[in-house]
């Protein structure tokens, strides 16, 4: 192999690419990546054995060929270089040889026949968004996820396609998010399938270009992603995915409007106080909104601002982390708040078919456990 790339273009790849490879691999050859030089491009792969990822860029290729790097050795040292240029050779033996004008590095690779390879997901169903679209649609919902719960399928985002409409769902059991838009597929196509929330993240990064067209592929355990110059590929989670439908209020006694960045600047001040519960009492009264959060080693904390409620007084307590990262992702100057009694979940909407629900704190006793959305979560 004989190429020659563009130190910026190539570091920009390594930047799309070096979080797919582990901290600790299972095996020794996906610490690796595998660079191929063919067509006039730079081809770079690399994989965790769920999730993988293959990038393409343009590149002068003296000589086709490949090799495997050891991914963090080699991502430094490209980092490190000043040269515009920068000429990629192997030899014998496997080694690489990295050439930058008076400077030679030489690194000990692998065989390309030892690195994985990736599955072809040709003939599969196809899904396409827009590129801002979906980004969109994972980044409402993702933040949402369990971190290594022990129910693994809450570690994931579920998608789901029906009557050519997709929807992203999430939850942790304390908080559900839920996104529905139609899209470009054929109206047989349906199914579910959960995605690893490691491969979420990255499908986010590879969406920065709003114009770009982002093409899904579907099969019964895989899905992929492509876009640009980029194709991601990851395993499904095996399993049932909670039934999270029931949880999703349909009837509700109180639904208002209230101003989305006053009410977060005031749970930051009261979570002050909420030091071991972790909850904020909610007191709506006509026209009026309430917060309270008491600590014994702390203090306490109240603030109060108007709000576009009316009828008889009503008392809930939330999480006021959980609900500010739902705040957080909605859009608009003004979310919706949909409320039955303080035993029930709320329902927090803005003017996207974006759907947040948060389960309450328990009132009388906040230090406790908080109810789950789902049982069959578990």
């Amino acid at each position: 192999m004989d190429v020659v790339i563009a130190k910026n273009d190539l570091v920009n790849l390594i930047g799309k690419i070096q979080n797919v490879v582990p901290t600790k691999p299972s095996v020794p050859i996906i610490a690796n990546i595998l660079i191929e030089a063919m067509d006039d491009q730079i081809v770079v792969s690399s994989t965790d054995l769920t999730v993988s990822m293959r990038c393409y860029m343009n590149a002068t290729v003296i000589e086709e060929g490949s090799i495997a790097l050891p991914a963090r050795r080699f991502f430094q040292l490209v980092r490190e270089l000043t040269s515009p240029q920068i000429k990629i050779s192997t030899h014998l033996n496997e080694i690489a040889e990295i050439t930058t004008g008076s400077s030679v590095f030489k690194i000990n690779g692998m065989n390309k026949a030892e690195f994985p390879t990736l599955p072809d997901m040709k003939g599969s169903p196809e899904v396409t968004f827009m590129s801002s679209n979906l980004r969109e649609m994972l980044s409402k919902t993702a933040f949402a996820a369990a971190r290594e719960d022990s129910r693994y399928m809450l570690n994931g985002v579920q998608l789901q396609i029906s009557g050519q409409r997709a929807s992203f769902i999430c939850t942790d059991g304390m908080r559900l998010a839920k996104v529905t838009s139609p899209v470009i597929v054929d109206p047989d196509v349906r199914g579910s399938y959960v995605i690893p929330l490691k491969a979420v993240e990255e499908m986010i990064k590879m969406l920065e270009n709003d114009e770009a067209k982002a093409v899904v592929s579907l099969s019964a355990d895989k899905i992929s992603l492509e876009c640009g110059q980029l194709l991601l590929i990851t395993k499904l989670f095996s399993g049932q995915f909670p039934d999270v439908e029931q949880v999703i209020p349909t009837k509700l006694a109180h639904q208002f409007a209230i101003h989305r960045e006053e009410l977060m600047a005031l749970l930051r001040q009261v979570a002050l106080f909420s030091s071991g519960s972790n909850s904020v009492r909610f007191t709506f009264e006509t026209g009026q909104l309430h917060l309270a959060a008491m600590s014994s080693e702390i203090g306490e904390g109240r603030v109060s601002m108007p709000v576009d409620f009316s009828g008889p007084r009503l008392e809930i307590a939330f999480n006021p982390f959980l609900l500010i990262d739902i705040l957080r992702h909605c859009k608009d100057e003004t979310v919706r708040i949909g409320l039955n009694d303080a035993h029930n979940p709320g329902l927090f909407t803005d003017s996207t078919q974006a759907q947040f629900i948060l389960m309450p704190m328990r009132l009388s006793e906040t230090t406790a456990s908080p109810p789950e959305l789902s049982a069959s979560a578990t």
